[in-house]
């Protein structure tokens, strides 16, 4: 008589938690960050070094050089992104005001210089009175600024534009990043919470939105009309975004 095979739960493996992720993060970028170093460590050494080096060689070297370096910066990014999550980051907080802030950053930022896209600060000079870290904000608006800007393939002006709303009883900064002609859309239309899934731009888009939530803000994205594929989709919702703040007063 044949028997009936005997079937055994096979033993399950622990899945990784939440909570995990942060110690997962932290254990990710000390295991890259030490072969990164070494080397990008290597790389100068031999490009400085005295040995002679052909013009196809040096070029080959100086391209794998800007690699590991941004290979490095994003281990960086990961690093604040683990901290901001598991609440190690302190946020260095001091009195601030958004539209000097805003003209601060896009003074630097020309992303898209070569193909004619320009970011222009339309500001009415009012005062938008904020506590935050002035460091990390400059770096979380830069890198929403750049993100608006690779999407535009020129000529095109794109221009950021702010305004006071209450939030949750509360008066936020409203701070639109959009072309020109689309501002006051972009206040019209359905917010949903912003695509920073995108390539090009390492971990600055993540660590950026982590800010701006810390400071008790949030950023968005324009909810795409019903009825387009997944590629139309995404280019809808990457038109432009919008950045929240609380005031303090």
């Amino acid at each position: 008589m044949l028997r009936s095979p005997v079937v055994r739960d096979e033993p399950r493996m622990p899945s990784t938690t939440v909570e995990q992720y942060p110690h997962l993060l932290s254990l990710a970028v000390h295991e890259f960050r030490t072969p990164a170093s070494v080397i990008g460590g290597y790389l100068r050494m031999v490009l400085r070094g005295d040995e002679p080096l052909s013009e196809r060689q040096r070029k080959m070297l100086d391209e794998a050089e800007k690699s590991c370096a941004r290979l490095v910066a994003m281990i960086a990014e990961m690093s604040e992104i683990g901290k901001l999550d598991d609440g190690r980051t302190t946020l260095v907080t001091q009195p601030l005001d958004v539209g000097r802030l805003i003209a601060e950053v896009a003074e630097h930022v020309h992303e898209a210089k070569d193909r004619d896209v320009r970011l222009v600060v339309n500001d009415d000079g009012s005062a938008a009175p904020i506590s935050g870290d002035a460091a990390r904000l400059r770096s979380a608006f830069d890198a929403i600024f750049r993100a608006i800007l690779r999407e535009k393939a020129g000529p095109a002006t794109v221009v950021t534009s702010r305004r006071r709303e209450q939030i949750g009883g509360r008066p936020h900064c409203l701070v639109v990043v959009a072309e020109k002609s689309s501002v006051q859309e972009a206040y019209d239309t359905p917010r949903e919470p912003f695509d920073d899934h995108r390539g090009g731009l390492g971990l600055a888009l993540p660590l950026a939105r982590r800010v701006f939530e810390r400071h008790g803000g949030a950023v968005w994205s324009p909810v795409a009309p019903p009825g387009l594929d997944e590629n139309a989709a995404a280019t809808a919702r990457r038109r432009w975004a919008i950045v929240t703040l609380p005031l303090t007063e």
